[in-house]
This record gives structure tokens, C-alpha cells and sequence, in this order.
């Protein structure tokens, strides 16, 4: 089928987790993870931004949605931009 690009915003569940554990948490949980930036938000809490690339089938994205919400630490996870890759 094809590849898509996923940006992903994900949100901690407070500021007092460390971010870095959350990305390695994040990176052990899934595959085709290709970045993670931070985008801070307010009050010292972060904003996770996560670029990945998964193939293109029905399901996938939401089921990518669905594994990261449940990574510890991540309050919510939601699909921000969805892109073909040529």
C-alpha cells in the first residue's frame, strides 16, 4: 500500500515527569518513531510532539493513537497532521 507520516501531540500526565523517560518509554513502545520534539505548553509542562512513519492501512493510525495513549506517564495522544509518503 504505502507509508504515511503521523505527527502525533501527546500530553504528560504532569510536569513532573521527566520528559526524557517519557521518550524512551515512547521509542520502546512503538516502531517507526522518527522524532520527538518538545513544545512547551505552560507552568513548566511540555507538550510531546512524535513524527512517525507506519504503513498505510486501514486501522493504523488510530491503533498507532491508541498504543501511545497507554504509554505511562501520557494523559492523551492525539493525531495532529497525517501525510502520504511519495
Amino acid at each position: 500500500m504505502g507509508k504515511v507520516a503521523v505527527i502525533l501531540k501527546l500530553m504528560p500526565e504532569s510536569a513532573d515527569i521527566p520528559v526524557e523517560d517519557l521518550k524512551k518509554a515512547i521509542k520502546a513502545t512503538v516502531e517507526g518513531i522518527d522524532d520527538i520534539r518538545e513544545e512547551p505548553i505552560g507552568f513548566g509542562l511540555s507538550a510531546l510532539k512524535v513524527a512517525a512513519v507506519i504503513e498505510d492501512e486501514e486501522g493504523a493510525t488510530d491503533a498507532l493513537e491508541s498504543k501511545l495513549a497507554a504509554v505511562k506517564g501520557i494523559a492523551s495522544a492525539e493525531i495532529s497532521d497525517v501525510n502520504r509518503m511519495i
